[in-house]
């Protein structure tokens, strides 16, 4: 609603139609699946927090779930009540609940039961020739209740949340795999201790993952980011297995990411699945929500078969044990075990060196050890009571969140800070309490021991003190270290109120909160406004200049807000990286319009200007090519802290760029024949380009004066014929920073540009470009584009081989450079408005259409007054003549004449026949009637007629701007008259005498033998700048 969009889904029973919105009236498009649920709108949020529904198509909580509740509570929470169902009906059956909780980003699996893991590649894969694949070294804990699970999923959200904040990895980057393993323990009808079990896994996908949005294609960084592989990979693996149930032999490829592989169980094997789709109903997401259903359509083509898993207790232990016996001897032998049967998975040795090969053997010794290793773990927990395990699992997880707990506790009643994440549910999952008197923040290295204890960037080790004195909270910085209060830099002793908002370095955000001052709020029926990491952001976005208000704002801008609030955190994020690890480069955002990056119409978009303070030189970035790099930065910063290797070659270096990356110097707006100003994104001159835009025949002739082929009007060519050149001649000043240059256009609906010849080595290079535009006959389409639009040339190139610094190491360190770069500037970098270089981008693309316009007015006044000269030669002809009758046939062609300089070198007067010579009475009469082909001249008078006005032959505008133009000219004349208008004046004859402009005396009252002249008929033949009188 915020972007103004249209809803272009509707669902009917189990049918969801989606409609193109490019397409409005043709037939939507049909999924039909098991459910389909409305929950757009339709509904109103009570005081609990409850969706009630205003209208029954709305998909009520309560008629659906039953509570307020997600999926993976409402699953857990049925399940237990099953369980205690069962007991309470006397069944002589064990049950044994397990929970497990581990998430993949970047495909690396990383233990969210277990925080004390540092491994840096995350949890190993490994597979299992009966149960497939499976994590190594996954804590799994048993449960005894949805409390404990509850408790459990809690805790994982915690370690996920210190996780991300080190990371700064998101939620919607990451998959989440719930584990729950169920166990039924009896005895069946032969008195066997038997086992049934089942593994359920409630699998969170990541969102936001097409390549579009995370990926410029070709950027040479997006397959080291490993963004979309694990999505793509099960997209692959769903139409693979789709293809298989309808009879297609074909190979699915599980082993292409951890995530197939560690569902393939799940969606080929001994399994029941399904699948939620969420979608959005608006316009501006069809292409994700087209995919959405498309993704989902295929998944319910798959077949899967579940049937019990029931072995006897004994059998299990039996075979665990013979296993690790066949693996033992098989290593002590040298031999692999090759006891996988599943083709799908098996891997192919065609084509492989034998260096690869014993790399191979290498890799399932591994895994025959860590099968070993499993099978023990297994063995041993199988001897223990359930009793003994649930014991032992709550020791460990009273032991390992005492801290958590108590914190949690505490904060009912103190001052604490609470963190804001991008993902809603990783917000208020860290807490630090306030104590009495000083809280030191710090990093917590260098052996300190801070009492909020904050790792990550920009956190210096003692970065604050927060001080509780009798429940008045303040905050001073330390070290000149980067606090933000409300999105302004704190520079001295401030006090915090409650719903206060502070940044910590470059990615710790917290909220305020105060329990004295809630309550004092509430008991005056105060309400402080929610909180949250937009709000947070905005606020940021807002002083640093961007415009963060949402009244009377287009959908374009409101996309373009929401951009903003994405990218600033992470710019913010790849500056302190570069200087913690000393880079030389800066970024800053840019907000560059249409016209900027040389097109005619479009959204403003956001890219990221990329500076190496040493060489002075940047390129732009597009907003997805800077996250492409920004994740491979944070892995960079990773090693950095853990100590190992994290310097890269310059190919792959993310802080780098090479010099033959073509860069955009400037655009140039096309007017006719002209040296146009090269402007770069902020309006700065770089430069003169002279380019010509020039009518001509067929053959590329140029037209001359004599050329019939010039219009009044845009309108006049349709359908017509319409050929013309563009030619690129050379520019003038260039910076001598590039090494080559060249320029490149789009003209209407080109797809790829036109481009000039690369010229290398010069500040003025010489294009001497020259390209044919023929167009058989000028369409609407193409005739509003000429109107309407403008067209850019860009002009780019290369920079030169910077010269590289003899001693980096005694050099500035990258966080001097760019505080001497702010000071330099003479503002603060929280200052900058990237609306400025917007703003001027837009002025200069305004400036140039008006001297477009301009130029285009005063052609259309030169021939207005060629048209006045020809009238004046005619009118002169016929007086030499002794003529008082012209032809009116010959009078309407001199004022059609769309070249009046080309008519007027052959003018000739034409007589009219002796036998429509009439008397002045006939032919006023004659008038009268409308009729008859000649008109009269009086050589007496020439005025305007009294009785009609002379129809415009243009738009007010346009008159107004001749007139502005006419006057201009007369008062230049008065002083100087030109040669034309002497030559004139000495040759005017009496009938030339009386052709009286506006800026001239009007004329003396008329003598009596003229004084009749009043009484005759209007003009039927008029002219903008005179009236011939008839």
């Amino acid at each position: 609603k915020a972007r103004n969009a249209a809803v272009i889904v509707n669902m009917h029973d189990n049918v969801t139609e989606l409609t193109d919105p490019e397409q409005p009236d043709e037939e939507p498009r049909k999924f039909a699946f098991d459910f389909s649920y409305w929950s757009h709108d339709s509904f109103e949020e009570q005081s609990d927090g409850y969706l009630a529904p205003t209208d029954p198509h709305y998909a009520d909580q309560t008629d659906r779930n039953e509570c307020n509740n997600g999926v993976v509570p409402l699953f857990c929470n049925e399940m237990f009540k099953g369980i205690d169902e069962k007991k309470e009906n006397g069944e002589q059956i064990e049950f044994e609940v397990s929970f497990s909780m581990l998430e993949i980003y970047n495909e690396q699996v990383r233990d969210l039961l277990n925080s004390k893991t540092k491994s840096k590649k995350g949890l190993r894969v490994r597979q299992h020739p009966k149960k497939g694949f499976y994590v190594e070294s996954l804590l799994t804990v048993p449960v005894n209740s949805y409390n404990d699970i509850e408790n459990r999923m809690e805790e994982g959200t915690r370690n996920r949340t210190v996780a991300a904040t080190l990371m700064n990895a998101t939620s919607s980057r990451a998959h989440t795999i719930v584990g729950v393993t169920f166990n039924q323990k009896g005895k069946n009808a032969a008195g066997q201790e038997t086992t049934k079990s089942a593994v359920i896994n409630l699998v969170d996908l990541a969102g936001s993952e097409r390549a579009e949005s995370t990926g410029a294609t070709g950027d040479r960084l997006k397959e080291g980011a490993a963004i979309n592989q694990s999505l793509s990979s099960l997209g692959n693996v769903i139409a693979a297995l789709a293809d298989k149930a309808g009879g297609k032999n074909v190979r699915v490829p599980y082993r292409d990411s951890v995530l197939t592989k560690l569902l393939k169980n799940a969606l080929g094997g001994n399994s029941k699945t399904i699948m939620i789709a969420a979608i959005s109903p608006a316009d501006i997401n069809y292409d994700e929500t087209l995919s959405t259903l498309r993704y989902a359509d295929r998944a319910k083509q798959i077949k899967t078969s579940a049937v019990v898993n029931e072995d006897p207790t004994e059998k299990l232990i039996r075979e665990l044990q013979e296993e690790n016996a066949k693996l033992k001897a098989a290593l002590e032998r040298g031999e692999i075990p090759n006891d996988d049967d599943d083709e799908d998975d098996k891997p192919s040795t065609e084509g492989i060196s034998e260096e690869e090969l014993a790399k191979m053997k290498q890799q399932m010794e591994e895994e025959v050890r860590a099968r070993m290793e499993d099978n023990d773990r297994k063995l041993e927990e199988m001897n223990k009571t359930w009793q003994e395990k649930l014991l032992h699992a709550q020791q460990l997880y009273e032991e390992a969140n005492k801290a958590a707990i108590s914190v949690k506790e505490a904060a009912k009643t103190s001052p604490h800070f609470w963190n804001l994440n991008v993902d809603p549910q990783l917000s208020a999952m860290i807490i630090h309490t306030i104590k009495e008197g000083e809280n030191i923040v710090g990093n917590g290295v260098d052996d300190s021991s801070p009492d909020i204890e904050l790792k990550g960037l920009s956190v210096l080790s003692q970065h604050a003190i927060v001080t509780n004195k009798d429940g008045n909270i303040t905050l001073r910085v330390c070290n000149n270290a980067k606090v933000l209060l409300n999105g302004e830099t704190v520079t001295s002793e401030v006090a915090l109120h409650h719903c206060d908002r502070l940044m910590f370095g470059s990615n710790h955000l917290y909220a305020f909160h105060h329990p004295v001052e809630l309550e004092a709020a509430n008991a005056n029926n105060i309400k402080f406004p929610e909180v949250t990491y937009e709000t947070a952001q905005e606020e940021i976005a807002a002083v640093a200049g961007f415009d963060m208000d949402t009244s009377e704002k287009s959908r374009e801008q409101l996309l373009l807000r929401e951009e903003l609030i994405e990218i600033l955190p992470m710019v913010e994020e790849a500056n302190a990286i570069s200087q913690e690890l000393d880079r030389k480069v800066d970024f800053e955002i840019l907000l560059l319009s249409a016209e900027a990056r040389g097109l005619s119409k479009g959204r403003a978009e956001t890219f990221i200007k990329m500076t190496n303070l040493e060489t002075k030189l940047d390129w732009l970035w597009s907003r997805n090519q800077f996250i492409n790099r920004k994740y491979l930065m944070q892995e960079m910063y990773q090693n950095y802290v853990e100590g190992e290797d994290w310097n890269l070659p310059d190919e792959r270096d993310p802080f780098t760029e090479s010099p033959l990356t073509e860069v955009t110097i400037g655009t140039a707006m096309i007017d006719m024949r002209e040296h146009l100003t090269i402007t770069d994104f902020k309006g700065t001159e770089m430069g003169k380009l002279r380019v010509e835009l020039i009518p001509c025949s067929e053959d590329g002739k140029e037209f001359d004066i004599d050329d019939d082929a010039f219009v009044d009007s845009p309108s006049e060519l349709l359908g017509k014929k319409m050929n013309f050149f563009i030619a690129i001649n050379h520019a003038l000043g260039l910076p001598t920073k590039y090494h080559e240059t060249w320029c490149e256009f789009h003209f209407y609906m080109d797809a790829t540009p036109t481009v000039t010849a690369v010229m290398p080595n010069t500040r003025n290079p010489e294009y001497n470009f020259k390209n044919l535009f023929s167009f058989p006959a000028v369409t609407k389409e193409l005739l509003h584009y000429l109107n309407d639009s403008c067209l850019y040339v860009l002009v780019k190139g290369r920079y030169k081989e910077p010269q590289k610094l003899q001693h980096r190491a005694a050099a500035l360190k990258t966080k001097d450079m760019v505080m001497s770069k702010v000071l330099t500037r003479g503002k603060s970098v929280k200052a900058m408005q990237p609306h400025d270089s917007d703003s001027r981008m837009q002025n200069f693309a305004r400036m140039a259409k008006m001297t477009f316009e301009h130029n285009t007015m005063q052609k259309k006044l030169q021939r207005l007054e060629n048209k006045m000269d020809l009238l004046k030669k005619f009118t002169s002809m016929a007086s030499d003549m002794d003529l008082d009758t012209v032809m009116l046939s010959q009078l309407k062609s001199l004022l059609e004449a769309t070249n009046p300089s080309a008519v007027a070198a052959n003018l000739q007067v034409e007589v009219p026949p002796k036998k429509n010579r009439k008397s002045q009475s006939a032919a006023s009469e004659e008038s009268k009637q409308g009729g008859g082909e000649t008109a009269t001249l009086h050589s007496d008078v020439i005025s305007p007629s009294p009785t009609a006005s002379p129809p415009p032959l243009i738009d007010p505008q346009t008159s107004q701007i001749i007139a502005e133009a006419s006057a201009e000219s007369d008062l230049a004349s008065k002083d100087q008259p030109s040669d034309l208008d002497a030559k004139q004046t000495a040759a005017q004859t009496p009938a030339e005498s009386n052709l009286v402009s506006k800026d001239q005396p009007p004329p003396q009252p008329p003598s009596p033998a003229t004084a009749d002249v009043e009484n005759l008929p209007p003009a039927r033949v008029h002219q903008s700048s005179c009236c011939i009188v008839m």
